[in-house]
């Protein structure tokens, strides 16, 4: 098979049908090419580009932003998210939500005081082409405005995606630096979800590629470098959009979505497909060294990792999974597609006994699962999950057919020591995105501190940064700060604290 570029694997057809040029104007920029609303073409529906999806057409910067409440003094850094947000797409059918050019959105919070909001294009070479701009330096292999999260790591700033693109640095106003290989060790694949081992201090990552017969464990040391390489063998190129990490072990979730050259060939948007043949495991990677160890388990898509921890000679992970089968590269919308919603799960693999026993935490259609960071790859006791209604319905319409809008939107605290959760309603059409929880100065409790969303505004027609206190989940909100426009649901982010 042709040695494909993430361009030729993975976009298609999508980089000539998106075309279009853009200009500055003043302090904005703007699209070229209206973005679709709710308009249909060729009786189709298009959810990713409608409702709270629908993709934003303007660089906005704000200063001095209206807020209802008080920011906690303490909160001085910045809280920033990354998402797809197509840019001067001229045929709806020529789209995919997860190859849309990331867009970071973020708000400065310092003593008291929300400083700034910003939104920024990722500046890869294509974006900076329909803008306009010049790209410094040569353009990199599978070069992409990476799309999937945001994260802060040892005083950069640094956008990432998963199956081949470089991450980009951006500075602290969100302008793009330009990409960012851990001091010239990274070789090959990155990934979009990370690890950080605070105790460690070590950023652990789980890379894939569709011509490789492995996946790679990837340990970047205190030194910013990538410090270790383990390639992993895997059948079929499967997609491995997350993993988990304990204090033993790198926990690889290898599930039945797997590359499709002949998609690829064909220029299919997302050339990954439900591939029945192809078992559904979860292995387990010593981080002392040694060979993975495989668990077989039902077939399931695996989502996002909340965390997981070892217990005993077992070890536990919670996460979000969705029902068999899972269609990734959609059929008939522009987005992925669910035989059913998401759910919060706990998988103990029983390292003795060769088993994985699995059980539902939470039955509630909800998302993008989130612990206190320095808590990962340790036991837990608290998550934070988001509830869009906007997102479910998205992820169950095949062919525009929507079922009825009886979902809710809310954050949820679940308490899974107890086995409770709290559960913070929002209004019909406030969609709200992922809850980033942040500790309190010298807190001693693990949930005193601060879930932090974006939530959309259904009154004002933009969105407004949420700031919960997390032991008065149910409360009204410390704080909403009022940003000027819009924030599409996208995926994941980050609070970054000042240094």
């Amino acid at each position: 098979m042709a040695d494909h570029t993430r361009r030729t694997v993975l976009r298609g057809t999508a980089v000539a049908a998106a075309g279009g040029l853009v200009g500055a104007m003043g302090g904005r920029v703007a699209a070229a090419a209206p973005v679709p609303g709710t308009a249909t073409r060729d009786g189709l529906r298009f959810p990713f580009l409608e409702g709270a999806f629908k993709p934003v057409t303007e660089e906005l910067t704000a200063f001095d932003l209206p807020v209802t409440g008080r920011v906690p003094r303490e909160l001085n850094g910045r809280f920033l998210r990354n998402g797809p947000n197509v840019l001067g797409l001229e045929d709806p059918r020529a789209h995919h939500w997860m190859l849309g050019e990331g867009m970071v959105h973020g708000v400065r919070l310092r003593d008291g005081r929300a400083e700034w909001y910003r939104n920024r294009w990722v500046r890869s070479a294509s974006v900076a082409k329909k803008l306009g701009e010049p790209y410094p330096g040569p353009v990199p292999p599978d070069d992409f405005p990476c799309n999937t999260h945001v994260i802060g790591y040892r005083g950069r700033i640094l956008a990432l995606q998963e199956s081949g693109p470089l991450p980009y640095e951006l500075d602290h106003e969100l302008g793009t630096v330009g990409t960012y290989d851990f001091r010239g060790t990274l070789e090959g694949a990155f990934t979009a979800h990370t690890k950080f081992d605070a105790a460690a201090g070590e950023l652990h990552a789980i890379a894939y590629y569709p011509t490789w017969d492995h996946v790679r464990h990837q340990v970047i040391d205190h030194t910013g470098r990538v410090a270790r390489t383990t390639r992993i063998p895997v059948a079929d190129a499967p997609m491995m959009h997350d993993f988990a990490l304990t204090e033993k072990y790198v926990v690889i979730f290898d599930l039945p979505i797997t590359f499709d050259p002949a998609g690829a060939e064909r220029g299919d948007l997302v050339p990954y497909v439900w591939n029945e043949k192809h078992p559904t495991r979860v292995g387990l990677l010593p981080r002392a060294g040694g060979e993975v160890r495989w668990f077989e388990v039902d077939p399931v898509y695996y989502s996002h990792t909340l965390n997981a921890y070892d217990e005993g000679s077992s070890v536990v992970v919670d996460m979000t999974t969705y029902p068999a089968p899972f269609y990734v590269a959609g059929r008939g919308s522009d987005g992925p597609y669910g035989a059913g919603t998401a759910s919060l799960e706990r998988w103990t693999i029983d390292v003795a006994h060769g088993r994985v026993r699995t059980r539902t935490l939470d039955d509630r259609p909800q998302e993008f699962p989130r612990v206190h960071e320095a808590l990962v790859s340790r036991r837990h006791r608290y998550a934070y999950t988001a509830a869009a209604a906007d997102m479910t319905l998205a992820y169950l319409t095949p062919g525009g057919n929507p079922p009825d809008r009886a979902f809710a939107n809310a954050l949820i605290k679940h308490d899974l020591l107890r086995g409770t959760t709290q559960v913070h309603r929002l209004p019909r059409d406030a969609a709200a995105g992922e809850a980033v929880f942040v500790p309190s100065e010298g807190a001693r409790a693990e949930d005193d501190g601060y879930a932090i969303a974006y939530v959309h505004n259904p009154d004002r027609g933009a969105a407004d940064l949420v700031i919960l206190a997390a032991q008065d989940f149910t409360g009204e909100p410390v704080a909403r700060v009022h940003l000027p426009g819009r924030v599409p649901l996208g995926f994941h982010g980050s609070w970054i604290p000042d240094a």
